[in-house]
């Protein structure tokens, strides 16, 4: 993993599936960062060449459900259209809603086939510099 990988997010290990730790200063870096996190996970991010731009608005009922809901769409945006998201702006972000830009490019060495985006222990915690959050992934 390199450093930068580091600074962003971190490999939890999990028995049956796959976790990962975000954190971010803001609600709008955790959640690239978690965004970043899970596509390291599926294959090597730091070599997607960026091709692809989508607009993404979601709502959701809580913060936990928002940021399950922004994975989810990230991995249905790698089912239709083949690309795995790798830059991440943030437009704006509450605790129930996200609007964003992301852009990425076709999957290089694809390492896990990633089914879901679980509850299984999620919590977006408040700390003393910013949030964080670990989030499992059903493989």
């Amino acid at each position: 993993m390199r450093e930068s990988e580091r600074l962003r997010f971190a490999e939890v290990d999990h028995t049956a599936d796959i976790a990962i730790r975000a954190w971010g200063r803001d609600l709008a870096e955790l959640f690239a960062n978690a965004a970043y996190g899970m596509a390291c996970q599926l294959g090597r991010a730091d070599h997607v060449i960026p091709t692809h731009e989508q607009q993404i608005e979601l709502e959701a009922y809580d913060l936990e459900t928002l940021l399950v809901t922004w994975l989810s769409e990230l991995l249905y945006l790698l089912e239709r259209d083949g690309c795995v998201f790798t830059e991440f702006d943030i437009h704006e972000i509450t605790g129930t809603r996200l609007q964003a830009t992301v852009h990425g490019g076709p999957a290089v060495e694809r390492r896990y086939a990633i089914k879901a985006v679980t509850f299984s222990d999620l919590q977006v915690a408040r700390t003393a510099h910013g949030y964080e959050t670990t989030i499992v992934f059903d493989v």
